[in-house]
């Protein structure tokens, strides 16, 4: 019987973790998503709004500025600082 070694297991499973572990911390970061990427994490961002098409508008317009769409529906804007510093003339977020 062919002996069953540990170490080639081991070694796919810590490459996997690893691998899991880059796209984690690179999720939601300034230029972590490519230009045909945004129309899907915008309608992610979008889903719970009732205002779908203005939001999906800003969104879509400050995803291709900055590459990069906060985590979640609402808030954490502080993970793409580009998002973030993108106002209004009146000086409010214009990305949702």
């Amino acid at each position: 019987m062919a002996r069953f070694s540990c170490l080639p297991f081991a070694f796919f499973l810590i490459l996997i973790l690893f691998t899991f572990s880059i796209q984690t911390a690179n999720a939601g970061k300034e230029g972590s998503l490519r230009l045909q990427d945004c129309p899907k994490a915008c309608e992610y961002r979008c889903s719970k709004t009732h205002h779908r098409k203005p939001c999906l508008s800003f969104c879509n317009y400050c995803c291709q500025r900055c590459l990069c769409v906060p985590s979640r529906f609402y808030g954490n804007r502080e993970e793409c600082p580009c998002y973030n510093n993108i106002k209004t003339k009146e000086g409010k977020n214009k990305c949702p």
